[in-house]
């Protein structure tokens, strides 16, 4: 849902009266936010706003040795709505002594990359493709720039394009309960395989395909000379590759420009033995994801996006103290 004036005022006044933020980091987030939106006590809303799945996601996603003054994440709604959050904060700062536990220094907003423009006011990058390209090279967080920062842009286009990494194979296999996909256990070079099919069946990438190719030029292999030619090169490449850093490429550059929501909240289930939901078992390997990236150390390789935003945070506010 999208906020109107009121609502986005309402709930930035609610956010500033959140004691749990006190002397803390804060990232306005996506997320699901129409059970939450128009609960006026802030000790509620932050209750609430704790169990959702994709400010849980995140937290879970703080490396273990930040044990004090852990970063706060608040789910807003979709894209606009985390913009439209974070400068209207901003906005009711510039206010004498304003009712607030908020630290505007320690603000940042962090959206899905996705593929429809979005111009950005009042900001010195004026919209969110600049941001992606001034904050990633190719694959890789550019940890130069990424410090000027305070909205960031995933690398990938969905936070679920996180969720499917090659490197995460191994939690798929060893999980308890294996999750399924097309009715066998879960290869994650099958959904490669069906993004790339599925490719020509999306209007978003085909009505914006320049901008998308631009985002990979990085894969000088790809012909992106219209949606057809692309998805072709990408599926000849892709089988003919035997180089797993050089497969891997062209895996990040499909997770960049195709939308992953789909394929991890509608077509991976949980074999016969779960018996509760399909959300709650996937809710359930969000853990063991998000603890994949928490241990990710000081200094992670800058192709994991979510690990660098961390230690950037670390470094500019607790590191030394």
């Amino acid at each position: 849902m999208s906020l109107d004036s009121n609502q986005l005022v309402e709930h930035c006044h609610t956010i500033m009266k959140m004691r749990s933020i006190s002397k803390k980091i804060v990232v306005l987030c996506e997320g699901y936010i129409h059970d939450i939106i128009g609960i006026k006590s802030p000790q509620v809303y932050a209750r609430h706003n704790e169990t959702m799945p994709d400010s849980s996601f995140y937290k879970k996603c703080i490396p273990s040795k930040w044990t004090q003054y852990r970063p706060e994440f608040i789910i807003c709604g979709g894209q606009s709505n985390v913009l439209n959050t974070y400068f209207k904060l901003l906005e009711l700062h510039q206010k004498p002594n304003p009712d607030s536990y908020l630290d505007t220094i320690k603000l940042f907003a962090l959206v899905d990359l996705d593929l429809k423009n979005c111009p950005i006011e009042n900001y010195h990058f004026s919209d969110i493709e600049q941001i992606f390209h001034h904050l990633y090279n190719g694959m890789n967080v550019n940890e130069t720039n990424a410090s000027q920062h305070r909205i960031w842009v995933t690398g990938l286009i969905h936070k679920e394009a996180y969720f499917i990494l090659p490197e995460l194979q191994t939690i798929f296999d060893n999980h308890p309960i294996k999750p399924i996909y097309n009715n066998n256990p879960l290869q994650l070079e099958n959904i490669y395989s069906d993004m790339a099919d599925d490719m020509i069946s999306d209007g978003d990438l085909q009505n914006n395909l320049a901008k998308a190719c631009k985002r990979i030029n990085y894969c000088t292999d790809l012909d992106c000379s219209n949606i057809n030619q692309l998805q072709d090169s990408w599926k000849d490449k892709f089988q003919k590759l035997r180089d797993q850093s050089e497969k891997e490429k062209m895996i990040f550059a499909l997770l960049t420009i195709r939308k992953a929501k789909e394929y991890w909240r509608s077509k991976i289930t949980p074999g016969h033995e779960w018996t509760r939901s399909g959300s709650d078992y996937r809710d359930q390997l969000l853990l063991k994801i998000a603890k994949f990236y928490s241990e990710q150390g000081d200094n992670p390789n800058p192709k994991y996006h979510l690990s660098v935003f961390f230690k950037i945070l670390y470094q500019k506010f607790l590191e030394g103290k």
